[in-house]
């Protein structure tokens, strides 16, 4: 491919509107184009990288045994009822109403469409197990698109679907897409680690994602480099012992203080001049329908995905002020477990073992001091991991200093077991005759997510240093005064000596000076530089340059056909 019949258009201003790294390159090096919040054009180079990792995808998931097939972006909402998914998504669904009236939504993903055509062609156990697949388009009202692709309002994707008879089964079709998942994110030049994850709204009891550790990524990711242990931060694990502060004062008198207009941990603490370690939230959820109170230590947070893990409640959301006033008797900012009665009472962790600590008092600007569990108000009958693990933790396998770094979600698997085929009724026929649910598995990659995260990982200054097996070229020649016939005529043996090894090649065929020339082969990113002038023709040489380590060597001209390019 020339240059001159390329459309790159490269920039040498940052764009005022990108924060990461990969979108400001991506924009700069003419990748991608805003065309709305969250929606981007694909330009010609960018696509080439995207062809190219869905091609590594392709291959991965056909070695598994992996269908591909194409389902539709518009989806009827009358499926998502069916799911019980409607409400989960919430604003999130982008739906809008036919000339007919109908009610259509765009697709976010597809285990509602994938699991009526299974329902409707899947009958007899001898047709299972099946892994379908398929490259698409999917569509999210994202509140906040950001990082260019990263975070957008549309984007691709890559999601696989397994149908077994049984657990066993899907313990099989799940270790395969794993295994695919793992040569994918190698193949793509990304080191991907897999870390124990939340199902979410998608549901099942088992969760893997993969994570490229990024600054500049929207995800957190609590890992140990001693053991390997490495969790998302919605299920990362906080060992008991590890959270608690043992009490070594006596008891004092349980007494209540003024606290006026002083709601949060942070006020609270320093009108009464206590840490927040010593002081306990109660925080009020509604969890399908039904008030529970949470106790959390000051200094922590709540983790909402194990509060809902641990209920098994379909729906969780704080309770409203009004709600808390009927629960506890008093105003929002001031909710205590002493007095509760017929509410609930969960405690992390992190809360037994305080002694003489701080709660509200259920009253308009009134706390307590001096709170004892056991004597102020009973024994806590639920004790257990309810809170965010932090970097002061524990690894909860080996015991060593827990690290948490921004990390990239590339992609996520899911033992969905029975959540879709029970509510959708996809059942088949067993060997006894008798009709029995599908056990499903759910598989999905951000396939232009990859792209952002190979940007992340190896860029300087300078540009993109793509992997050589997504590079949108693997190879750009850079003439030096192209129009001198010398040095034409060695580029255009150089240029269709490579086209002829049937390696990815662009000729920089422009009049520009050679500035311009390197500049732009360096923002671009293509792994190997192929510089011709005259100077070195005197000598009959070239040079070409390892864009990933910055190496240079000189080459014989006649020695063109020896030259390769590793990855």
């Amino acid at each position: 491919m020339r240059w001159s019949k390329y459309f790159i258009p490269t920039l040498k201003e940052v764009p005022s509107e990108a924060e990461a790294v990969s979108h400001r390159l991506m924009i700069r090096a003419g990748l991608i184009r805003k065309l709305a919040s969250g929606a981007y054009t694909y330009l010609p180079l960018g696509l080439r990288v995207l062809k190219k990792v869905e091609k590594i995808i392709r291959e991965e998931m056909d070695k598994k045994g992996a269908l591909e097939l194409c389902l539709p972006s518009l989806q009827p909402v009358e499926l998502w009822y069916e799911s019980g998914r409607y409400k989960d998504l919430g604003e999130d669904l982008i739906k809008f109403k036919d000339r007919h009236n109908r009610i259509m939504v765009f697709g976010p993903t597809h285990e509602e469409v994938i699991t009526d055509l299974v329902r409707n062609h899947i009958k007899s156990y001898r047709q299972l197990p099946i892994i379908l697949y398929q490259i698409q388009t999917k569509f999210r009202d994202e509140v906040r698109p950001r990082f260019g692709v990263i975070r957008s309002r549309e984007f691709i994707m890559k999601d696989a679907y397994s149908f077994d008879r049984d657990n066993a089964g899907l313990d099989k079709s799940y270790k395969k897409m794993y295994e695919a998942y793992e040569a994918i994110f190698k193949r793509c030049g990304l080191k991907a680690t897999p870390v124990e994850a939340d199902s979410g709204v998608m549901g099942g009891d088992v969760s893997h994602e993969f994570m490229v550790l990024a600054e500049s990524g929207e995800d957190l990711l609590a890992h140990c480099t001693a053991c390997g242990y490495a969790a998302s931060m919605a299920i990362a694990r906080v060992t008991g012992e590890g959270s608690r502060v043992k009490g070594e004062e006596k008891e004092k008198p349980l007494k209540e203080v003024d606290t006026p207009g002083v709601t949060t941990i942070e006020k609270v603490g320093a009108l009464l001049k206590v840490k927040s370690e010593q002081m306990v939230k109660t925080l009020i959820y509604i969890a399908d329908e039904k008030a529970i109170a949470i106790l959390i230590r000051g200094d922590h947070e709540a983790n909402e995905a194990k509060i809902k893990k641990y209920l098994k409640c379909t729906n969780l959301e704080m309770a409203t002020e009004d709600v808390i006033k009927k629960t506890t008797g008093g105003p929002l900012g001031f909710s205590g477990p002493v007095g509760l009665k017929n509410v609930r009472i969960i405690a992390d962790n992190s809360v037994q073992g305080l002694v003489n600590f701080v709660t509200g008092a259920n009253k308009k600007d009134k706390h307590f001091i001096n709170v004892n569990l056991d004597r102020d108000f009973g024994v806590v009958k639920e004790e257990t991991d309810l809170r965010m693990v932090t970097d002061k933790d524990m690894c909860p396998n080996c015991g060593k200093n827990i690290k948490i770094e921004h990390a990239i979600e590339m992609g996520h698997v899911f033992k969905l077991g029975l959540k879709y085929s029970k509510s959708m009724k996809a059942e088949f026929l067993d060997e006894d005759s008798k009709l029995k649910p599908v056990v499903m598995g759910c598989y999905g990659i951000g396939v232009n997510r990859i792209m952002a995260a190979a940007i992340e990982l190896t860029s300087d200054e300078k540009g993109i240093i793509w992997p050589i097996s997504i590079a949108p070229f693997q190879v750009i020649i850079v003439p030096i005064n192209y129009s001198k016939d010398n040095v034409r005529n060695t580029t255009d043996i150089v240029y269709n000596n490579l086209l002829n090894k049937e390696i990815d090649v662009l000729l920089d065929d422009r009049d520009e000076s050679a500035g311009v020339k390197f500049n732009d082969a360096e923002l671009i990113g293509i792994p190997f530089i192929i510089v011709i002038g005259e100077n070195g023709l005197k000598k009959g040489v070239l040079e070409i340059k390892n864009r990933r380590i910055g190496s240079i060597i000189e080459s014989k001209i006649e020695d063109i056909d020896k030259i390769s390019f590793p990855d």
